[in-house]
């Protein structure tokens, strides 16, 4: 008999999800990690005899599947949960939020809420994201200390916020912050323009020739509501996307945030140029900003991500509820209840948002070689009872409160639904105490 091969972990499930094979389920099997990634996956009684594990896990009543990626949040946002609710996008942005930010946003702000964020994540099987925000310096020394794998975005918009007083001050920021952080087995950069509509074309042609040299994606909210598309055409004579196209950004590297707005002229153009579309749709539902045609995306061939947007507008980073929300609305929205089924649902929150992101040959599927970033979501409570198809059932009947475990790049980060290397104690008192801060400055409606 020939000796066991070596492995950190092997953790068996009832049902194992890889993404890659679309649509596959695979009963009663197991995964091996070693060295942070995935080494073998296959029938748990043949991995058992193949390996000798330092760690077993069984969970006989979960589904096992890749951790999930939100290809759009701004994450520091957590701390202004609820801060201004049942508002429609215009107001709610310039009359609170960036009240709000001016107010309080800074190095100590940005680092609390992410790392308020980084538990939520975790705690509802997140273990990467995109992030779009200031104080990206932070952020990204944030994601480092925690160990949780993040994108994030290099900031520019038209005038000045705390990070940033000028042109030249965002770019000189952006390319320290990207350099300090070359080469990080976690953490990766972006450039994050806000929007056509508060930036400049000088701006995005310099962004453009950047991303190019740098090959770094362009994470930016397009086509998020009405109004800003038909602003776009009174100002420049054509909507964003096309300003955008003739400024040479509607490529590989363009991952369109929303867009709510498109024609089928637009979708074939994404189509042919292979431009990533985050879908937003709780966020988009809230603000009542439109409803992203994402089945007509889908048929088109366009990559197809998901994200919750920030916690001040969705309010939650729940991706387990996002797959069930997107899958819904995209059936109303096409008046066809086989629009978006459950698999494409659940490729939408992994291996579409890695594919976004470039990170398509590291995460977002279960395959040997790849990082072994994964959870288990319980089955074996009355809310899971019975399971006839483990994909549509984490779709259309799972919850965020079922997620187990988690492991990010081999380590394991939730066990039993308990952080393990994070105080949740000390979270709630910060959360609290930034709360009071927001809630004490003076309200729009105050002042008038």
């Amino acid at each position: 008999m020939s000796a066991q091969e070596q492995c950190d972990w092997l953790v068996s499930a009832g049902w194992v999800v890889p993404v890659e094979p679309h649509g596959v389920v695979l009963e009663d099997h197991a995964v091996a990690v070693s060295g942070g990634r995935i080494v073998a996956i296959g029938p748990r009684e043949d991995l058992e005899a193949r390996f000798d594990a330092n760690e077993r896990l069984e969970r006989p009543g979960a589904i096992l599947l890749p951790g999930l990626v939100n290809a759009h949040t701004h994450n520091p946002m957590t701390l202004m949960r609820g801060v201004a609710d049942d508002l429609p996008l215009h107001e709610w942005l310039t009359g609170h939020i960036w009240p709000i930010e001016g107010a309080v946003m800074g190095p100590a702000f940005v680092a609390d809420g992410v790392e308020l964020a980084i538990a939520e994540m975790l705690r509802g099987g997140t273990t990467c994201c995109n992030e779009s925000y200031f104080f990206p310096d932070v952020q990204a020394a944030t994601y480092a200390r925690l160990g949780f794998r993040a994108v994030v975005g290099l900031p520019f918009i038209d005038f000045p916020t705390p990070w940033a007083k000028s042109a030249d001050e965002y770019f000189d920021k952006a390319l320290e912050v990207h350099d300090n952080y070359r080469g990080h087995a976690l953490v990766r950069m972006s450039f994050a323009p806000h929007a056509p509509y508060t930036v400049s074309d000088a701006a995005f042609e310099r962004i453009r020739m950047l991303a190019d040299q740098l090959d770094v994606p362009v994470h930016c909210h397009i086509h998020e509501t009405a109004h800003e598309v038909s602003e776009g055409q009174k100002q420049h004579g054509m909507h964003p996307l096309a300003r955008l196209d003739r400024l040479g950004l509607v490529n590989r590297q363009l991952i369109a945030v929303h867009m709510t707005q498109l024609t089928d002229a637009e979708i074939a153009l994404c189509a042919q140029r292979g431009v990533s579309v985050v879908h937003c749709p709780e966020s988009n539902l809230k603000l009542a900003s439109g409803f992203c045609p994402v089945e007509k995306l889908r048929r088109a061939g366009v990559n197809l991500a998901l994200g919750t947007d920030g916690c001040a507008s969705n309010n939650d980073l729940d991706m387990v509820g996002e797959m069930r929300t997107a899958a819904l609305l995209a059936k109303g929205v096409a008046g066809d209840a086989a629009a978006l089924g459950a698999p494409s649902a659940l490729r939408m929150a992994t291996l579409g948002g890695a594919r976004a992101l470039g990170l398509e040959q590291e995460i977002g599927s279960l395959e040997v070689g790849k990082q072994a970033d994964f959870f288990t979501l319980r089955q074996d409570q009355v809310e899971g009872a019975p399971c006839y198809e483990a994909i549509s059932q984490l779709v259309y009947a799972g919850a965020r409160s079922q997620v187990q475990d988690v492991w990010l790049a081999g380590r394991r980060r939730l066990a039993d639904g308990q952080l393990l290397d994070i105080d949740s104690q000390a979270l709630r008192h910060k959360a609290r105490e930034w709360q009071q801060r927001i809630a004490a400055i003076p309200r729009v409606e105050e002042s008038k």
